[in-house]
């Protein structure tokens, strides 16, 4: 019923070996079946197409995240722990212009368009606690 990488990889992680969407064909029904019996895994295509995108998402932004350099990673950390702007300054003796340059540029190469989704990315990639 649920499409979504979320509820398809919940799924996975709970143990599923298998899974398909309410309104595939019979013929690709018998299929999952057999496989799953055989000991294969199996995701529908539509699921899988899903999974594939995300995985590939994630994959280039850990590629961008690995490429930032040291201090884009000191800044993203400062900015994801909620320190304003005049603060980060004022700890690494930079103006405010810089900070904003730094931010601007970590937005870029993560692909992230605001602020919320840099915290976001940083909880997830442990790089500030929940």
């Amino acid at each position: 019923m649920h499409s979504s990488e979320e509820h398809v990889l919940r799924a996975l992680r709970l143990g599923a070996i298998g899974y398909m969407l309410k309104d595939v064909a019979p013929e690709e029904l018998g299929l999952a079946i057999r496989a799953v019996m055989a000991g294969e895994n199996w995701l529908s295509a539509a699921v899988s197409k899903k999974v594939i995108a995300g995985y590939v998402a994630r994959s280039n932004n850990e590629e961008s995240f690995d490429s930032l350099t040291s201090r884009q990673h000191q800044m993203l950390k400062l900015l994801a722990e909620g320190v304003p702007t005049k603060e980060i300054g004022t700890q690494l003796n930079l103006s405010v212009k810089t900070i904003e340059t730094y931010r601007t540029q970590i937005m870029n190469r993560l692909d992230i368009h605001d602020v919320p989704g840099l915290v976001r990315y940083a909880v997830r990639h442990g790089i500030v606690p929940l």
